[in-house]
Order: C-alpha cells, then structure tokens, then sequence
C-alpha cells in the first residue's frame, strides 16, 4: 500500500529545510509552491501545463466548490481529481477565510458561521464538521481544519478570544477527519496556528494544535494587509513554536520576495493566487524583478520575456507581442503571462530546493534579493 502521509527532510540550509512529502497521489518536493485552483481550474492553464511547470500540488477552495457546482456533486461525478482531470495531489482549504472576507457574515457564534452566499444569497452554515464533510466529499488529499482568521489589526483581546475557539474548532475538526473512514485512512488533516502577530498568542495556538496532533501545521492570519515587515517578525518566531518533523504551511503567500524570506525563516509550502491574477493582469515575475506589459516601452522589444527563464512563454513570445495582447485585451496575452508566472514560481522553488540542498541558501537568497528587488 502507498504511503497515506510521510515527510522527510533531506537537507537543511539555516531554518531553510528541503525534502519530500509521500502520499498515494505522489510525492511533493518541499518548499513547494501551490498554484490555486480555486473553482477547481487554475485560471487560464490546463492542468497538465501546470504539472508540465513543475507543481506537485495543487489547491482548491472549499468555500467556492460548495456554492458551485457543490461538494455532494463532485463527489457524484467521482471527487475533484476526476472532475478537474488532475490526478496528483490536492490541498482544500477549510472555507474559514472566505466565508469571512467574502460572503455577507450573517452571524458567527461557537457553533461556526452562518452566511449568505455572495452569488445567490443563499443561506448556508459552515461548521468543522461541514467544513471535514465538503472536503471528503471533493476527495481532498490535504484537509485543512476549520478556523477564523482574524485581522491583525484587530484589538488583541478579540485575536485571543479567536484564537482560543479556532483551537477548539481544531480539535472538532480533527474528530470530524478522523471519522471520516476511507477518507481519513488515505487523506492527511493540517492544523492552522492562530495568533495574529502576538509570540505568546502563537506559542499557545502551536501547543494545542500539537496536542491535538496533526499531520501538517499551516501558519494562518497573515499576509492580511499587516506588510512584509510585520510578517517576516512574526515568522522570526512562528515557524519554530511548530513542530519540526511536519510541514509547515504559510497560507496565502505570496511575492517572490516574500517566498524566499519565509523559506529562509523554516516554512516548507506556499499557495497564493498573485501568479495567476498578475498574469490575468499583465504583470510578469522576472529574476530581474516585476514587469508591467502595459508599459509601452515593450511595444518593439523583441527580447524574450525573461532570457534566463525556461518557460515556454519565454522561449516562443517576444514582450512586444505579449504587450500587443495585453493592450488589446485578447485572451491569450493573459493565458501566456499565467503560464510564464506559475513557471516561474515553480522555477524559484527549484532553486530554492537546489540551494538548500548544496547548503549555500542564505547566499542564494542575498542574490535574489541583490536581482529582483533592485530599482532601474
């Protein structure tokens, strides 16, 4: 029988930690980059393109699935993997964020949240156990338990007090997974560690999530609009209160900068929809740094996108073609620039592992820092 779960570490560079996560679907080189397939599609790639870019895993959103065309029938049609022609893994996050930041909350209260959907404005409860429910049935690989992610801004007696039921909501969470039968015998079910910004807060989500033990810790409630200098203090400290022998997880991020700082930190895996929304955008991730296709100095540069990428936007386009798509709104400048983003990101990660593997990361990252952030 195939490995349900299993992570080894090969080789660490500082806290940066490269290696591998066995599952049934396949294996997941770490630090791994998730590209987001939120409505079960990457925006504007086919999924074997996306493979063909080197992602191992990808996500899908709990929240978005469940309004449409609904969990209970994917399942019918035979899970997520079937339904969207991608046979490797899949992450599902637990709906917890969007239900927050998207819908109109109707009211939030132990139970879980009650809302209204932002499509139809139809009202449905979302609960830990709703949450474990909609992710079996899409066939989930990599569960996420249910939570509040609460802004940091908020006073810090409301982070505690959400905090403290998110951990409970954990522990439902984690008794909603495990009788899930068939399921929870080939899935795997990560915990989210709460806390905002605050040490003592995130020292005390790690420990109960620990407690309660899970296969994977994700770093939940940040990249909220706290800025990269904040999240990077915070990750000075978060990654080491979770254990050592699991993944850990930084949801919804991010840049390519914020990648490497957060690699560089201990974090093992990133999702975060900036690749694709960019690319829909007109707005590339070079090594040299972001590029704006509007721009109309591209209008007659005939170089490739990005000379030192493998991509095969990069090997077949010239920017001055990618600048007329763009600027003519036709489908496919988006389409390309998706494609050159999310094989880049996976280009980076690449790297990344390739550095952390030859011990020599903390030069790396210097470099790519010294390249992709440098002004003209």
């Amino acid at each position: 029988m195939s490995t349900r779960f299993q992570f080894d570490i090969s080789v660490r560079s500082g806290a940066a930690r490269t290696g591998t996560i066995q599952m049934m679907r396949g294996e997941i080189r770490t630090p791994a980059f998730m590209p987001v397939g939120t409505a079960a599609t990457v925006k504007g790639m086919k999924p074997e393109s996306v493979r063909a870019a080197g992602a191992d895993i990808i996500l899908g959103n709990t929240y978005h699935l469940m309004l449409r065309p609904g969990a209970e029938r994917v399942a019918r049609l035979g899970g997520l993997h079937k339904f969207m022609n991608w046979d490797r893994p899949i992450l599902t996050d637990s709906g917890g964020y969007q239900v927050m930041s998207l819908s109109d909350l109707n009211k939030l209260t132990e139970e879980g949240v009650e809302f209204r959907s932002h499509l139809d404005g139809s009202k449905h409860m979302l609960t830990p156990e709703r949450s474990m429910e909609i992710q079996r049935l899409l066939g989930s690989d990599i569960v996420m338990a249910f939570d509040e992610c609460p802004r940091a801004d908020r006073p810090l007696a409301e982070i505690e007090a959400s905090m403290e039921m998110s951990m409970r909501w954990a522990k439902r969470s984690r008794d909603a997974f495990d009788a899930g039968g068939e399921h929870a015998a080939r899935a795997a079910l990560f915990g989210i560690q709460q806390g905002a910004l605050d040490e003592t807060l995130r020292r005390r989500s790690a420990e109960a999530l620990s407690e309660i033990g899970f296969d994977g810790y994700a770093i939940g409630g940040l990249a909220v609009g706290e800025g990269q200098e904040a999240m990077f203090a915070t990750l000075d400290f978060a990654p080491g209160q979770l254990p050592d022998n699991a993944p850990r997880y930084l949801m919804g991020v991010g840049k390519p900068d914020d990648l490497v700082g957060a690699v560089e930190r201990g974090v093992d895996m990133f999702d975060c929809v900036l690749p694709t929304r960019s690319g829909r955008n007109g707005q590339a991730f070079t090594w040299d740094g972001p590029m704006n296709l509007r721009n109309a100095r591209f209008a007659e540069d005939t170089d490739p996108l990005d000379s030192k990428c493998a991509c095969p936007t990069c090997a077949t386009y010239s920017r001055a073609y990618l600048h007329h798509l763009i600027k003519s709104g036709e489908m496919l400048g988006a389409m390309l620039l998706t494609e050159h983003n999310i094989g880049f990101y996976q280009q980076l990660m690449q790297a990344m592992r390739d550095a952390i593997a030859q011990d020599r990361f903390a030069a790396f990252a210097r470099g790519f820092r010294d390249t992709y952030l440098r002004t003209g």
